[in-house]
């Protein structure tokens, strides 16, 4: 018997395989790669909330796990993962400049915001209010980490690349089978593929769709992430991800001409040089109404747990939570109340009558 069966391979379901592996626990994951956004991902991390100046929960805390994390995967896997790139924010106005200079005395943000930025200069980036920099900040190239990850399982006979039947799980108490797999536990991160499982649909996952567009333009010669509103992240050759867009409405894989068109306007606000477009990915991110996560067990079934909704700052947020939910299972460690699923169990006894 298995200790473990994970269903999903993004970001989360990463994370926790590296908890299993750490642990030295056997396991299998199921995976059929329809959700799209972590590989669609910008993977910028960043613990600063732009709009308000604020700290996301945690931020510290999720920055030092996370960092290391991404380090001893580029060891293991072989591939660099971790771009350590300046992010520029872009002012828009002398208000937002005002901004950033009110941010900077508070203490929390002192060490991440450097004093405004007025020496970049780039001719083909309008920016007639300067920047602020954003200090220790970077991405990772979420692309390459899951293909190379699911290349990793595959080789170990440790990944099954199909869709989970949910009629074809059985449930025992002290076990979960599906074919010739039976394992002890069972985790789900299949982010917004959560929509269509029995046991968890009853949680609030929202979900928003982003949209990046992929362009070329050898003229921009740019090597920091720009942060206006939208992001240009540049690539490598001449390459740059623009985006993303955010749709509440449309819950479709697919990219559309309306967020083509509606990155293409907001980029010809400071983008002067030409350019032409490569490609165009879409995903939806999973979000949740409270815009926290989910973590925990389920409220009824004894040893089925999610690890779900890590929405748009998901390299962050991924390697912290899942050591959260691993130390929950094997040493009965408190999950915080912000992130814990059961936050929604009047919506399950709701459900349930």
């Amino acid at each position: 018997m298995l200790d473990y069966l994970v269903i999903g391979l993004g970001l989360a379901g990463i994370s926790f395989c590296e908890q299993l592996e750490q642990y030295g626990k056997s396991y299998r994951v199921i995976s059929d790669h329809s959700q799209t956004s972590s590989s669609v991902a910008g993977g910028i991390y960043h613990p600063v909330v732009l709009k308000r100046f604020s700290l996301v929960w945690e931020a510290e805390k999720q920055l030092r796990v996370a960092l290391p994390y991404y380090t001893a995967l580029e060891r293991k896997l072989g591939i660099p993962l971790n771009y350590k790139t300046p992010i520029l924010r872009r002012f828009e106005s002398v208000d937002e400049q005002n901004q950033w200079d009110e941010a900077r005395n508070n203490p929390s943000l002192q060490s991440m915001l450097a004093p405004r930025n007025p020496t970049h200069q780039n001719k083909h980036l309008y920016a007639p209010y300067g920047y602020g920099e954003l200090m220790g900040m970077g991405r990772i190239d979420t692309n390459s980490l899951l293909k190379s990850y699911a290349n990793y399982l595959h080789q170990k006979g440790r990944l099954l690349k199909a869709t989970l039947d949910h009629k074809r799980l059985h449930i025992a108490p002290d076990s979960f089978t599906y074919g010739s797999l039976k394992a002890r536990h069972l985790v789900f991160t299949t982010g917004f593929g959560l929509k269509e499982n029995p046991w968890f649909n009853y949680l609030p996952l929202t979900g928003n769709k982003g949209e990046y567009l992929i362009i070329r333009s050898p003229d921009l010669q740019e090597q920091h992430i720009i942060k206006g509103s939208i992001f240009c992240i540049p690539m490598g050759g001449n390459l740059y991800r623009i985006g993303a867009t955010y749709d509440r409405e449309d819950k479709t894989p697919h990219p559309t001409t309306r967020a083509k068109t509606e990155l293409q306007l907001k980029l010809g606000e400071f983008l002067t040089c030409g350019y032409t477009i490569e490609d165009q990915v879409a995903g939806i991110r999973p979000t949740v109404a409270d815009h926290q996560l989910l973590a925990g067990t389920h409220p009824e079934i004894a040893r089925m747990y999610l690890l779900n909704g890590l929405g748009s700052r998901g390299v962050m947020m991924a390697p912290f939570a899942a050591k959260f939910l691993y130390e929950h299972i094997a040493f009965d460690r408190l999950i915080p109340p912000e992130i814990n699923l059961a936050r929604f169990e009047g919506k399950w006894r709701k459900i349930r009558g």
